[in-house]
């Protein structure tokens, strides 16, 4: 029964990534004029509303394309797998001549030719305010450091592995330093977040598969003591067994903070980054970590499932009600505790994406029932949900309310971004074809 049940899920991400999604965006999102990629569009799809380039998606479009060229050997022609890589070389380019400022960060916003820019939440342009710079986010950093090793690796392309190497350590030096921003989601003084160790993770492991492709094995290793430094953060830090919970903030003396910040969640969060750790563990043969990880994974969904309307939403108290906990006098105004309360409810494409790689990837090792319980469940809820009923637009609409309807507002960025849901088919394929037996 469950092999029928995988083989129907097989088929169902087969004809979601190559019939829907991919001609969406291959059709909609190259940018063949400037180089770099389109992803400004309106969330159902039907119009580009800018084209001005966040390096974000900039980064992780490089990385899908160039994964694709890289796992999709035997699935589609030859001729479509070197296009990707084509596609994902225009990327690389166009980020290596543009990304980075003149202190060496990388720019959050570009324009379509390249300039750094800056805009409001709706993706207008606005002036700067006092003191501010164009490096408003590290987590930019990180994706252009993501999508370049990953094409450096497909391609052989030795300048871009140096360019992302150059870059990554440029941002450990940040990091230990303190100085650097995460915006869309900014963190008060006073805290850590989740995010950092967890980015870092999976930046450092993907990096180091990198360096080791072009014999860099001294380099490697040291970037795969940071992944593990970051494993040990995350596991022994914003993991809390009392509570069953990763917690998205926790105070900088790593004890947890009883209000509003210190309470939330992101169950999508708690997903991807478990299955970061069950690479770290498959990566270093840790059957404990791996069970560790898919057991916090089931916890995420636990706790954040909606019981009455299906589905995750963004943000949750770590008992599962809507965030709540007292907001310190000094955080009333602050940019988090807005969004915590205006958008918790949403229902994202992105953490169902996750899900749907990380419950099978988990289940082929464990065979836990419960993974593939979960598994049909999300997958249900996911097809159900999120793809475009306008077929002849294809791409998913990304962000619903509680109830499952469309919504048009900014969650995040302005963006239409096809990372998540690519990644996560592409990464599921394999591991669903041999649970249907196909291998």
């Amino acid at each position: 029964m469950e092999r029928e049940f995988f083989k129907e899920a097989l088929q169902s991400y087969r004809q979601e990534l190559f019939g829907s999604v991919l001609p969406f965006w291959l059709k909609n999102g190259i940018d063949r004029q400037y180089g770099g990629y389109f992803t400004c569009f309106s969330n159902e799809g039907s119009s580009l509303l800018h084209e001005h380039k966040f390096t974000w998606s900039q980064g992780r479009f490089v990385w899908m394309l160039a994964r694709l060229y890289r796992s999709m050997q035997g699935r589609v022609e030859e001729a479509q797998r070197k296009a990707y890589l084509e596609l994902a070389g225009s990327g690389a380019r166009f980020l290596m001549e543009h990304a980075r400022l003149d202190n060496g960060n990388c720019a959050f916003i570009l324009d379509r030719r390249g300039r750094p820019v800056l805009l409001d939440e709706q993706g207008e342009a606005r002036p700067a305010l006092p003191g501010e710079g164009y490096d408003s986010s590290i987590y930019a950093d990180f994706f252009v450091i993501y999508g370049l090793g990953e094409y450096a690796r497909a391609s052989g392309d030795r300048a871009a592995f140096d360019f992302a190497l150059e870059l990554y350590d440029h941002v450990l030096n940040r990091l230990a330093g303190g100085s650097y921003r995460t915006d869309p989601y900014p963190v008060p003084p006073g805290y850590k977040v989740h995010g950092k160790p967890m980015i870092l993770l999976e930046t450092s492991q993907e990096l180091a598969d990198s360096a080791r492709s072009f014999g860099q094995e001294e380099t490697a290793e040291r970037l795969n003591r940071t992944a593990a430094e970051s494993v040990m953060e995350i596991m022994g830090h914003f993991r809390r067994p009392e509570l069953k919970v990763i917690l998205e903030m926790i105070g900088s003396d790593n004890t947890p903070r009883n209000n509003l910040l210190g309470r939330f969640i992101n169950p999508g969060h708690m997903i991807e980054d478990m299955w970061f750790v069950m690479h770290r563990a498959l990566r270093q043969a840790d059957d404990k970590l791996f069970a560790q990880a898919a057991e916090t994974m089931l916890w995420a969904l636990e706790a954040g499932w909606d019981r009455e309307y299906g589905g995750l939403p963004q943000f949750l108290d770590y008992t599962g009600s809507a965030p709540q906990g007292e907001v310190p006098e000094e955080l009333k105004e602050h940019e988090m505790v807005r969004k915590l309360r205006s958008n918790w409810s949403n229902k994202l494409w992105w953490p169902h994406s996750e899900a749907i790689y990380a419950l099978p990837l988990a289940y082929e090792k464990l065979r836990d029932e419960r993974l593939a319980d979960w598994f049909r469940k999300v997958h249900n809820y996911t097809l159900a949900t999120f793809p475009n009923p306008d077929r002849g637009i294809g791409e998913w609409i990304q962000i619903r309310d509680r109830q499952g309807k469309p919504e048009s507002k900014v969650v995040a960025l302005p963006v239409k971004d096809p990372f998540h849901i690519v990644r996560a088919l592409a990464l599921a394929l394999p591991v669903l074809e041999r649970l249907a037996g196909e291998e």
